[in-house]
């Protein structure tokens, strides 16, 4: 069966899915502020901007979607029956201040609130409670989430192939990290959208991406460059897919030429790195253990040095989403979470390192849609010049 956009069924159990959580916390609803918490209940893919765009989930009624005036058609597109509309912004009354006021309800959460509405807010209600409750709901992924989530990784795994593929020649002729960003950007993107612009035409899907080499390869977010990598070196490609809205991401490090003993020896330690983030998410430990497992393997091969960032991130309708693989974060991982799992590297002046896979956890164990590393040995991950 070919993928489609999730449909109005999805969005109508994630809205009683949402007004569950509401009655459970002892309120009367949500009032949903953000924009992926907006999409999530909705199926509206709207650009956030300084004008507030809101729905409210009412434990008992209809739900009401309340937006600025210039977003009257996206909004009757919705098939939501209560719809509501403010002039401007900013408005003599703050839009979230008119949203309360047509809500007419006292024990209300609400996602994002900015500090100067608080006291407003707090005197127009009972009980104001400021969990993201959309966002906890979405850390666990329903299947067809996840499966757009699986399409999109094998996009951002088309990147690195094509790269792996190309950067030789491209590097040999003189060209650069910009040139090499050019070709396998475009041979990706060009591959989503003919393959699932017709279907998925009005949400959002696309490619971002880094290459950098060299000693800028020690910037975990390094910029792409008018530099030609040089024989020796270290190539990361750190690679974003969506589709449906929904995010994977791939990434690997090749060596430019020949690969060194050294480079060799950090590269398998990266791969026990990202074997022990995969081991603790499938054991369904806390986010904070699953990180600290995946870099006690990076210290144990004498890296602890080199290490400037945490193991992943979930991900979903953001690239970046709670919870996260950090330090700080008891979150139990739990059955349908997706993440991202990043070893990394970084050694300034020197060279750095990476390699990204997307994870879904499963009841027993993880799923890897992301493919390039288990069908490229680290031997292989060379660029021939």
């Amino acid at each position: 069966m070919s993928l489609a956009p999730l449909d109005a069924g999805f969005y109508f159990r994630a809205r009683r899915r949402l007004r569950a959580r509401a009655a459970q916390a002892g309120l009367d609803g949500l009032l949903l502020l953000r924009a992926p918490n907006l999409a999530y209940a909705t199926g509206l893919f709207l650009s956030a901007n300084e004008r507030p765009m809101g729905v409210w989930l009412p434990v008992e009624g209809d739900p009401i979607l309340m937006l600025p005036d210039l977003e009257r058609e996206n909004a009757e597109a919705s098939g939501l029956g209560d719809l509501r509309f403010y002039e401007e912004f900013p408005g003599e009354v703050p839009a979230v201040l008119w949203m309360l006021g047509q809500i007419g309800a006292k024990r209300i959460a609400i996602d994002a609130l900015d500090a100067s509405l608080l006291d407003a807010a707090r005197a127009r209600l009972t009980a104001l409670d400021l969990t993201d409750h959309a966002m906890r709901a979405r850390q666990i992924k329903e299947p067809e989430e996840i499966a757009l989530t699986v399409e999109a990784a094998k996009f951002a795994d088309l990147f690195l192939a094509r790269l792996h593929a190309t950067a030789g020649d491209i590097i040999a002729g003189g060209g650069t990290e910009a040139d090499l960003m050019a070709d396998t950007m475009g041979h990706a993107r060009s591959a989503l959208f003919e393959t699932h612009k017709r279907a998925f035409a009005g949400t959002p899907m696309g490619i971002t991406a880094s290459v950098h080499s060299g000693p800028r390869a020690a910037l975990p977010h390094g910029a792409v460059l008018e530099r030609t990598p040089r024989a020796g070196e270290t190539l990361i490609a750190g690679i974003g897919a969506s589709l449906g809205g929904y995010h994977a991401e791939s990434g690997v490090t090749l060596i430019v030429g020949e690969m060194s003993a050294e480079q060799r020896t950090i590269m398998a330690a990266m791969a026990a790195c990202n074997d022990a983030a995969i081991a603790a998410c499938g054991a369904h430990e806390t986010c904070m253990s699953a990180n600290n497992a995946a870099m006690d393997a990076l210290r144990a091969a004498g890296l602890g040095e080199a290490i400037r960032h945490r193991i992943g991130h979930a991900m979903g309708l953001e690239g970046h989403e709670a919870p996260w693989l950090a330090p700080g974060d008891a979150t139990r991982i739990e059955t349908n979470m997706v993440f991202s799992n990043e070893p990394g590297v970084y050694r300034p002046g020197r060279d750095g390192y990476r390699t990204i896979n997307t994870m879904i956890v499963r009841e027993n164990g993880v799923d890897i849609p992301s493919r390039f590393q288990a069908d490229t040995p680290i031997d292989a991950r060379t660029i021939p010049i």
